[in-house]
């Protein structure tokens, strides 16, 4: 993604925000209570990630999860801390662009390798085309990681 935001992601937190605006205009409550909510879903088995804002499929992408030998933990985390580049210890200084870690070191982000994409690839964590994941990182900082949640089936 370049510099500017996509046309549906700008759209679709503009529409969130004024919803909230309303909400709270209305003087009932935070924004966390509007429901205003996002919940990225992956299937491992189908390589597919889901986002969901206020219950609404908004997105789908291709994801690649764990590879042979490696595994992606399954079940519902918050994301605990974001990073907009963060380098791999463990996997020789890896970048990670957009880092979203949910779980240890695990971790949705961006990656060069999109051929690959739709299939299983990585060390355990969920990487994502890069616009995509930038899209889904801005969205995270947009309604705030105690808004999201990030499911994983098998």
């Amino acid at each position: 993604m370049n510099a500017t935001l996509s046309a549906k992601l700008i759209n679709v937190i503009a529409a969130a925000l004024a919803g909230i605006a309303l909400f709270l205009e209305a003087g009932t409550g935070s924004a966390h209570a509007a429901g205003s909510q996002i919940v990225a879903r992956i299937s491992i088995s189908e390589q597919r990630m889901d986002v969901l804002i206020d219950g609404r499929p908004t997105f789908a992408w291709k994801v690649s999860t764990a590879g042979k030998g490696y595994r992606t933990p399954t079940g519902s985390f918050k994301p605990t801390r974001m990073h907009k580049m963060w380098y791999s210890r463990k996997y020789d200084n890896a970048p990670m662009p957009h880092s979203i870690f949910f779980h240890g070191g695990y971790a949705v982000h961006a990656t060069p390798h999109i051929k690959r994409l739709g299939r299983p690839a990585s060390h355990g964590c969920i990487r994502l085309h890069p616009d995509n994941a930038a899209d889904l990182y801005q969205l995270v900082q947009t309604f705030g990681p105690s808004n999201t949640s990030i499911v994983i089936v098998k």
